[in-house]
């Protein structure tokens, strides 16, 4: 797999588009920060750490309002192919505001306001809405 954060993002909306509960993910730091933020800002209601067959995995509930699901859209936007990296001042406000940016930055991954009241730039992640 040459892009772990893009098949995150796709196993999540393939989830969402059947209605699924959860969706169970390899283990790994920065997808479990991506996690921890669509936690966050409540695009998700649980993140947790499990054990399946001996290996870690990231195990997401996913959130509904009855039949519409939280997550609208989710969109990878920095590629291992192309690289996006922006300025404190550059970072996006997706939807107005409605919608997130997520930044990877020196000091950690968060959502592009964050980084832009930290006055920090990084790598455009992904935006999600």
């Amino acid at each position: 797999m040459t892009d772990p954060i893009a098949d995150m993002l796709t196993r999540i909306r393939n989830a969402v588009a059947v209605k699924k509960l959860y969706v169970a993910l390899p283990f790994s730091k920065v997808k479990l920060s991506i996690a921890k933020l669509l936690e966050a800002e409540k695009y998700v209601s649980k993140v947790e750490e499990i054990e399946l067959h001996g290996f870690k995995q990231i195990k997401i509930s996913l959130k509904y309002d009855g039949d519409r699901p939280a997550i609208a859209h989710l969109k990878r936007i920095s590629k291992p192919g192309q690289k996006i990296y922006i300025g404190s001042q550059e970072v996006p406000k997706i939807l107005n505001g409605y919608g997130i940016a997520i930044v990877s930055t020196s000091k950690g991954v968060m959502t592009g306001l964050q980084a832009r009241k930290d006055n920090i730039g990084g790598e455009l992640m992904c935006e999600i809405w």
